[in-house]
């Protein structure tokens, strides 16, 4: 069993508008045990449409389709689907009702053009948008009959078409398409998924500290993922109920926290920052940051962590650093201080930097750290921002 994503839209296509969708709803299918193995984006044609949906239903057994549902001209997916299925587009009435509502509470006339949201092909299923105009549509899809190769015995493919606007593609989802989905697959068991966050070490170094624990066909799987030098263990497992899949998990995430140990920092949507807070909060202390080579990320992540009552507040520079220690802190009043920059290299003073330097100092003591600073530019200002937070929190933990 797998899934195809197909978004839909010239916006899309152009590089225009970012497709978070595709992203959000592969994690669903993958909560619900359906591995995605296709994304595919399509602009609005509908002869590309119905092709690549064609293909779709070919190589998948589910099909989750996001966009084109709208009441314009270039809105297609509802066609696409009819041609592809063999059949003509039909009106449900309940659904036009719907919609004739929707513009009468917003007191609004419902313009001729959004009649076409309430047409749906023949045998499909209404799958209602309590809070929009473009009902999404499900339907089973016979697989032989666009792929001559396909086996007889293999069952239809089912397609959920949903619309684009991100809030009403979620709620449809969650009231309708995953409980039409786990009934389909006949799902009885739950899978819960727990992310253990890690920063320190590259992957390879961190996937070589868990011997077989990354292997793909071992249970529970655990996946890696690595954004801005965060590592993120994904574990999946299963139970009769949530207990006894987080209880089925619970020997992996031990022999994680033993093979890695201080490399681990935080879990679920735990960052760097919101773990460095929680720390500040719990030990009543405070912190002011100054820093070079961030170009004031530091101080933008305690800021959206809600640090106000532990951040003292900081002082951003541009530019290389030249080392030493400032003689004001004493005028901000935090018991730690992160100092930021890097150190040019001998042979280049004014062009690459060479190493990150980052200074904690509380009280009398003064802990120095220099990684190197090289990669992307991208990557290098969360990079060196992480390093910072991850020195005070090893302090904040006795480390």
């Amino acid at each position: 069993m797998r899934a195809e994503i197909i978004a839909i839209g010239d916006e899309l296509t152009s590089g225009q508008r970012l497709d978070t969708n595709s992203q959000w709803l592969a994690e669903r299918l993958l909560e619900l045990g359906v591995p995605v193995a296709f994304h595919t984006t399509v602009g609005d044609v509908l002869a590309d449409n119905v092709e690549i949906f064609r293909r779709a239903i070919a190589r998948a057994e589910i099909v989750v389709a996001s966009g084109g549902l709208g009441p314009t001209a270039d809105d297609l997916t509802r066609h696409a689907i009819a041609e592809l299925a063999g059949v003509e587009l039909v009106r449900d009435d309940a659904a036009l009702a719907h919609i004739k509502a929707l513009f009468a509470r917003r007191k609004r006339e419902m313009p001729p053009a959004n009649e076409i949201q309430a047409m749906f092909p023949r045998g499909s299923r209404v799958i209602p948008n309590p809070h929009g105009s473009a009902p999404g549509i499900d339907i089973d899809v016979g697989r032989d009959s666009v792929a001559r190769h396909a086996a007889a015995e293999r069952r239809p493919t089912r397609i959920f078409a949903l619309p684009g606007v991100p809030a009403e593609m979620k709620e449809m989802w969650e009231s309708s398409v995953a409980p039409a989905i786990r009934e389909h697959l006949g799902i009885t068991k739950t899978i819960c998924h727990y992310r253990i966050k890690c920063f320190g070490v590259g992957e390879s170094d961190l996937e070589a500290m868990l011997p077989d624990l990354i292997a793909r066909q071992r249970y529970p799987l655990v996946g890696i993922t690595v954004s801005q030098a965060t590592i993120t263990l994904r574990i999946t497992a299963e139970g009769d109920t949530r207990e006894a899949a987080l209880a089925a998990m619970q020997p992996t995430i031990d022999t994680i926290h033993a093979c890695l140990g201080d490399l681990v920092f935080g879990y679920e949507d735990d960052e760097l920052q919101d773990v460095v807070v929680r720390l500040l909060r719990e030990r009543k202390k405070t912190l002011m940051v100054t820093e070079w080579a961030t170009g004031g990320m530091l101080s933008e992540w305690l800021a959206e962590a809600g640090a106000e009552d532990v951040f003292h507040g900081g002082l951003v520079m541009m530019g290389q650093s030249e080392w030493h220690h400032p003689n004001n802190r004493g005028s901000h009043d935090a018991d730690y201080e992160l100092i930021v920059g890097t150190r040019p290299q001998a042979d280049s003073p004014t062009t690459a930097p060479g190493n990150l330097i980052v200074m904690l100092v509380h009280g009398n003591q003064i802990i120095r750290k220099e990684f190197p600073f090289a990669g992307h530019p991208e990557i290098l200002r969360p990079r060196a921002a992480k390093q910072a937070l991850n020195l005070l929190r090893l302090n904040l933990v006795g480390k």
